[in-house]
């Protein structure tokens, strides 16, 4: 991991909406694994429009960071986890 890279599971909490190889879907469900995530446990169900997109934690296992904010999936796919700005 490069030393001004965010952890995955960091990035994840509080995601709003993942960007999934350029495509923003929304959180319907985010699950930062723990040690009481197996494998196939769910942790994130994404949404667009009727379009849902599931990920287990053996999906996030050994994501890399590879810069800007993105994570590289064995799978190939490419993740941003994004939040809501907020102006005060």
């Amino acid at each position: 991991m490069k030393a001004d890279s965010i952890p995955l599971s960091e990035a994840m909490r509080g995601a709003d909406f993942v960007q999934v190889d350029g495509i923003v879907f929304e959180t319907a469900y985010v699950r930062v694994p723990d040690s009481l995530t197996v494998a196939d446990d769910i942790v994130m169900e994404l949404k667009l429009g009727e379009t849902e997109v599931m990920f287990v934690r053996e999906d996030l296992d050994d994501a890399q960071y590879v810069g800007d904010g993105a994570y590289r999936l064995k799978s190939g796919a490419l993740l941003r986890f994004l939040s809501h700005a907020t102006i005060h």
